[in-house]
């Protein structure tokens, strides 16, 4: 059966002595952490939540978290878990929407439900404090395994809410399990592996542990990320295998004592979520020797993978010395149909700029009672992903940009990556974002959001001349503002409609001419 408890019934069968979790607390084998699941289960069940209901959890990454979250898979429940950044009214607006009938609630974050916002919940909540959710778990008795069908909801993440409503994504127990064995053909996890969850695990990032969970390997959970923590973590824990996004490595290989660390159980490492600059991939792969890079694609909506660039393709890159490979995100993943369009759905040759769409059964059934949107990004069988790509005629494909942040200028049309990757060439850039701001001459003009690497101070017109050997001249921003560090979300993505909102009526970006 594609079903999530099931997967959990076979990984406690076949590794029941195996190591399943690492924990402050101790450490758990697969019939343990399984027994957990089963009795955390009937913990749910007794708040009267019964299958297809959705309940919230709210916390830090944690291995109660986990069980939690499989626990509501156990008994036929939907787990909603929601960013613990968010405000009280954002909060309360998801609780809304799922119709969640519990909170599962951590205790540092319990003081939001005094919230007048979050009041209709306050008296429905499951405390993840240790003490008193261990005491409950101790007395609990284990919950028989709900039977769900292969294509119900499975888990309700939400995304987006950085322009708009929260949307979410409704992924069914094929969604998961299918892309798991997707990601697997390439990643190929082993039983001996030790996972770090560095990814928060409100987000779809978290997912990619699913393989692991199935292969019976060992998980650790990081509360939350830090360079030196991640690298404490690998170093004491002899961790395998991690999914991290660019700007976590580069937090990490910029630790000052960074050398310092034993890091040499870590084997693979799956980065993406956002671009990384392919003198970061250099950097990171010469930091980390011997580590193997994969480079990953995906969406909330695609369970979350939907490409992979191998080891293989980075080792081809470095070997040949042609890094253009490296700004690839890989190629489809089995079973996954990937195809460039433009505004008229209509298939585009190699090489030619589009809209990415893709059908293939790790694709979300649409949003929770959004009809319009999913009517609109659901069409014929096929999923619109909003991004803009292009592929190679060996089938690899390069991103370009969100559609939302095409900036036209001129009347030229100028994917802000391809500035970035630009910018990045210069070893005085540390991070940078490229976004069209309002300009009555050209419509719109392009500005860059500079954070400086340590020690350096570029100026506007070093940049602009840097520039003019790597892009035409009507790509390359004229106007900067060099920042301490840029805005970003609660998976390091960089905000870059925060940035169109404060420059487009500010006064404080530079122009050079």
């Amino acid at each position: 059966m594609l079903t999530l408890p099931s997967n959990l019934s076979r990984s406690a069968r076949l590794f029941a002595d195996r190591l399943a979790v690492v924990a402050p607390e101790g450490r758990f084998s697969w019939s343990e952490f399984a027994d957990r699941v089963r009795r955390c289960a009937t913990l749910l069940v007794e708040f009267g939540l019964e299958p297809g209901e959705r309940f919230a959890i709210i916390g830090h990454n944690s291995f109660r978290q986990a069980e939690l979250i499989r626990a509501g898979y156990w008994a036929g429940l939907v787990p909603v878990p929601i960013n613990y950044r968010l405000a009280p009214p954002e909060i309360a607006y998801i609780l809304d929407n799922a119709e969640c009938r519990l909170v599962a609630i951590e205790a540092p974050f319990a003081t939001i439900m005094a919230s007048e916002d979050l009041a209709p919940w306050a008296q429905r909540t499951l405390s993840i404090e240790p003490m008193q959710y261990e005491q409950r778990l101790d007395s609990a008795k284990i919950a028989p395994m709900h039977e769900p069908a292969e294509t119900d909801d499975a888990l309700l993440v939400y995304t987006g809410g950085t322009t708009g409503r929260a949307k979410g994504v409704r992924l069914s127990h094929t969604n998961i399990l299918l892309n798991a064995l997707q990601i697997a053909f390439v990643a190929r996890p082993r039983v001996d592996d030790i996972f770090l969850h560095a990814a928060p695990m409100f987000h779809s990032a978290d997912l990619l542990a699913t393989p692991w969970m199935m292969a019976g390997a060992a998980h650790i959970y990081l509360p939350e990320f830090s360079g030196d923590k991640a690298l404490e973590a690998i170093q004491e824990h002899r961790v395998t295998c991690c999914v991290l996004t660019p700007t976590m490595i580069i937090m990490m290989l910029q630790q000052p004592d960074f050398e310092r660390y034993d890091l040499g159980s870590l084997r693979q490492v799956i980065y993406g979520s956002s671009p990384m600059a392919v003198e970061w991939i250099l950097h990171a792969m010469q930091g980390f020797p011997g580590v193997e890079f994969i480079q990953a694609y995906g969406l909330t909506e695609t369970a979350p993978l939907l490409t992979m660039l191998e080891m293989a393709d980075h080792r081809h890159a470095l070997d040949s010395g042609d890094h253009r490979l490296l700004q690839s995100v890989g190629r489809p993943l089995p079973v996954v149909d990937m195809k460039i369009v433009d505004g008229n759905d209509r298939e585009l040759p190699p090489t030619e700029p589009g809209e990415i769409v893709v059908r293939a059964p790790n694709v979300a059934k649409g949003y929770l009672k959004r009809p319009q949107a999913t009517a609109e990004a659901f069409r014929d069988g096929w999923f619109y992903t909003g991004d803009i790509g292009r592929m190679d005629e060996h089938g690899y494909l390069y991103l370009l940009d969100r559609k939302k942040d095409l900036i036209i200028t001129g009347g030229e049309l100028v994917y802000s990556l391809e500035v970035e990757s630009a910018l990045y060439r210069n070893p005085k850039v540390r991070e940078c974002a490229v976004v069209g701001i309002p300009d009555e001459a050209f419509g719109e003009a392009l500005l860059a959001a500079i954070v400086p690497a340590a020690g350096e101070s570029p100026t506007a017109e070093e940049l602009i001349e840097h520039c003019r050997a790597h892009i035409g001249g009507y790509k390359i921003p004229r106007r900067y503002v060099f920042l301490d560090e840029l805005p970003k979300s609660a998976v390091n993505k960089v905000l870059k409609h925060e940035l169109r909102r404060i420059y487009s009526t500010s006064s404080s970006a530079g122009e050079t001419t």
